[in-house]
């Protein structure tokens, strides 16, 4: 874990507000003791979760959005180690592992202009860069036996997290995207929109569910190239669900976790499926904060759920007033999903 930037218990206490009579997680979490071999504490630690952040928006320039994302790791983290430390949920079961360094890609892409095909090349490279830390890393948890939680960053860092997983376990693993696209596209270079199809086309992505898709911003392309393959990679859309209610969340819930359940599975929510969510691809259309924490719940109740990535949401697109909410909404999806796991203890 060498590009590991590992967060401390001094840092760990710059980010918690103490108050008398109160516990919070930021008291009760874990972090690596100083010196000692990440891989033997994680093994040796009774906590069943790793933290951890990949503070970057090179895929998101990739792909012509916006960035931002890189942000939402410090936003998180704070909004979690003020989380109340209770019976429902305990900040003790997380280790805080820290953030990849992905400093120098982030330099680099600073200086590069997507419209031109050159430096467009050069972000597909540095997001291939930053793939091999999040395999590494991610495939080490695993291996540990600790269920990853990952903060992002891009949409780009599905791929690292299912190639991570799936060489940890040994064998290819599913995974149900709460998105409003599919991230299913060409393999054109690396970048935040076909994470999934390049996990795919290698071998590590076996059954995958797009839940709550949006019709307007899928293309033909897409659509035609998913049919071809319907028995591995399904999908509903937002639109069938919630505008014109042919479908129904709740049983919708059930049809996607039936098309996954058989093997582990990877959880990947994309923050750009909810209204007004500051994110690189912002939309006043779509999923309540509600439904995607219940959706969060289910689907992190079952044994095979493998991991949780949060992604693309971005604080700084957000009102200066109130860029503290995406990570407090963040917080909220991490303990549903610990909450979710309590009876698999």
């Amino acid at each position: 874990m060498e590009r590991l930037i590992p967060f401390t218990i001094t840092d760990l206490a710059k980010v918690t507000n103490h108050r008398s009579g109160e516990v919070k997680f930021g008291e009760k979490m874990l972090t690596f003791p100083k010196g000692e071999n990440y891989n033997t504490f994680l093994k040796n630690s009774e906590a069943r979760y790793a933290l951890l952040g990949i503070p970057e928006d090179v895929g998101i320039r990739a792909n012509y959005g916006r960035p931002g994302a890189s942000t939402a790791w410090k936003s998180a983290i704070s909004s979690i180690a003020n989380i109340q430390h209770n019976r429902f949920c305990k900040g003790s079961q997380i280790i805080v592992m820290g953030t990849i360094d992905v400093s120098e890609e982030m330099e680099m892409a600073k200086g590069l202009d997507f419209h031109k095909t050159e430096d467009r090349k050069q972000l597909g490279e540095l997001v291939q860069k930053i793939d091999k830390e999040v395999v590494h890393i991610v495939n080490s948890i695993i291996k540990c036996g600790k269920i990853p939680i990952i903060i992002g960053g891009g949409h780009n860092n599905a791929y690292g997290n299912i190639k991570g997983t799936a060489l940890g376990l040994g064998k290819p693993i599913n995974a149900i995207n709460f998105d409003a696209h599919s991230d299913f596209r060409i393999l054109e270079g690396r970048h935040s929109g076909n994470g999934f199809s390049y996990a795919y086309e290698e071998g590590f992505l076996k059954k995958y569910f797009i839940f709550g898709l949006h019709e307007n911003y899928t293309s033909k392309n897409v659509l035609d190239n998913l049919k071809k393959i319907e028995d591995r990679v399904c999908y509903n859309t937002y639109d069938e669900i919630k505008v014109r209610q042919q479908k129904n969340f709740q049983q919708e819930l059930n049809t996607a976790f039936e098309f996954i359940k058989n093997d582990p599975y990877g959880i990947e929510i994309d923050l750009d499926a909810l209204p007004n969510i500051a994110s690189s691809a912002m939309t006043m259309s779509g999923f309540s904060i509600e439904e995607l924490r219940q959706f969060v719940y289910f689907f992190g109740k079952n044994k095979n759920a493998a991991y949780l990535h949060i992604c693309e949401g971005a604080p700084e697109l957000g009102e200066e007033k109130n860029n503290h909410l995406i990570g407090k909404l963040i917080g909220y999806l991490v303990t549903d999903f610990i909450k979710s796991r309590k009876e698999l203890l």
